[in-house]
């Protein structure tokens, strides 16, 4: 019965995220020890607040995108209305959130092409005003030494699975003493916006560059 008791009590202190100072007498290593208090201690503080977020710097950051015309000219465009943040996870690791407001999105010196972007042949931004993307899990080191970032990415209420390359940094701190710099290609026809194929190519690339905040610096790699 005093098992039972003492089995039970463990089992609520832990659900609790109770003082784990007891768990010294209980684990024979003194490594271990420290681990299991460190572990604990995080994931208590994850569990009463969220995890640090640092939004990107507008001021540096840039999300861009490129389209071909049947005639061989190239098309800059930009959303220069965004939300985004890189967060801490639990495990240290870190997630890229973007979301891009469709309504806002422009074709560079080009007012035509600005409202056949935005309209029912494309983005549809009346009826979708965002576009989305949530990455994987990535460490540091993707950051410093480059790699390919997948995640999903939602148009027009459309998700699928893409896959960004992160160029290596040049800088010891990337996202906060110089830029990320990652690209990848999206086929738009994959999200329903398969109109205007004959005028322009299906393949659309993306370019974005970003930078956090200065305050947020204790929450990115």
């Amino acid at each position: 019965m005093r098992a039972r008791m003492r089995i039970l009590a463990r089992t609520r202190a832990n659900a609790s995220c109770a003082p784990v100072r007891n768990e010294r007498r209980r684990l024979a290593r003194p490594w271990t020890t420290v681990s299991a208090l460190f572990g604990a201690a995080i994931a208590c503080v994850c569990a009463a607040s969220p995890c640090v977020a640092s939004e990107f710097d507008p001021t540096f950051t840039r999300i861009e995108f490129t389209l071909k015309t049947r005639w061989g000219q190239t098309l800059q465009g930009r959303f220069p209305r965004y939300e985004g943040r890189i967060e801490t996870l639990d495990d240290g690791r870190f997630r890229t959130r973007l979301r891009l407001d469709a309504r806002a999105v422009e074709i560079v010196n080009h007012p035509k092409y600005t409202g056949f972007t935005r309209g029912e042949g494309f983005f549809d931004a009346a009826r979708f005003s965002h576009v989305e993307f949530v990455s994987d899990a990535y460490d540091g080191e993707l950051l410093r030494k480059g790699g390919n970032l997948g995640g999903e990415l939602r148009i027009r209420d459309v998700r699928r699975r893409e896959t960004f390359r992160v160029e290596p940094a040049a800088c010891e701190r990337p996202a906060l003493d110089c830029d990320v710099v990652a690209a990848g290609s999206v086929r738009r026809s994959d999200y329903g916006v398969d109109r205007w194929l004959f005028a322009t190519s299906d393949w659309v690339r993306f370019r974005l560059r970003l930078r956090r905040r200065e305050d947020g610096e204790d929450a990115a790699p």
